[in-house]
Formats: structure tokens, C-alpha cells, sequence
């Protein structure tokens, strides 16, 4: 019997959507207000979902106090009211879409959960737009 337990978490990031090979007329048209050179900011919604068996022992997927820990010392303490292009590493080449966010999200933790669970990274940028990345 396989069960998916989720934890949903927030944080606070400003970004830029900026392609540094095109010219600034070219990221103005592909990514809009997104390509301000003074960076704009999201409210993120982060749910990190986790599936497998249930532990016959401890009737868990996974100790929820576990993942919480690690999405604030992996995600939120990296990420939370951070410039994503100027403070987080894996974005100083990185355009920091939403997409980008989740599988960059999805690769600090897969190596932390049991390899025998599954994980799958939701991020909602807005209230309307949202990622899904489960590591395909």
C-alpha cells in the first residue's frame, strides 16, 4: 500500500527573468515585467510531496517533523527573502523561472529522503500559476 504525505511551506524571494545572451529588448519581450533589472518579488507556496509504503512499525511514509526540518534548513533558510539571481548559488547561471525553482528544490532534497520513497516538488509562484517536478 503506497500513501503520499505532504508538506506544504512558504517563502519570500525576489528574481529577475533575464537571459544574459539576448539583448534587453529581446528578455523584454520573451519575460516582460519579469526582466525588470531592479528584480521583482513572489510570495512562494512550496508543497513537497513524498510517497511510499507505510512503515508497519510507525504507520509513517515518512516522519513529517523530519521533513519539516529539512525544507527549512534545505529550501526555506536558503531561500527566504533572498535575491535568487544575486544570493542563491544555483542560480548565478540559472534563470530562476519557477521551473528552474522546483527542479533545483527537488535536488537538494531527493538526496536527503530515503531513496525508496518517491518525491514530486509543487510550487505555486502565484495563486494561478504553478510548477510540478517529480525528477523526470
Amino acid at each position: 500500500m503506497k500513501v503520499t504525505v505532504h508538506r506544504k511551506a512558504h517563502f519570500n524571494a525576489a528574481h529577475r527573468l533575464y537571459n544574459a545572451d539576448w539583448t534587453d529588448a529581446r528578455n523584454a519581450t520573451v519575460f516582460g515585467k519579469c526582466a525588470n533589472p531592479n528584480y521583482h518579488g513572489h510570495n512562494y507556496d512550496l508543497i513537497v510531496a513524498v510517497k511510499g509504503e507505510v512503515h508497519p512499525e510507525t504507520g509513517f511514509v515518512m516522519d513529517m517533523k523530519v521533513l519539516k526540518k529539512l525544507i527549512e534548513v534545505e529550501i526555506e533558510d536558503q531561500f527566504d527573502h533572498k535575491n535568487l539571481n544575486e544570493e542563491v548559488s544555483e542560480f548565478k547561471n540559472l534563470n530562476p523561472t519557477a521551473e528552474n525553482i522546483a527542479v533545483v528544490i527537488w535536488n537538494k532534497l531527493r538526496p536527503k529522503i530515503d531513496s525508496n520513497l518517491e518525491i514530486s516538488i509543487t510550487l505555486y509562484e502565484t495563486p494561478r500559476n504553478y510548477v510540478t517536478y517529480s525528477g523526470e
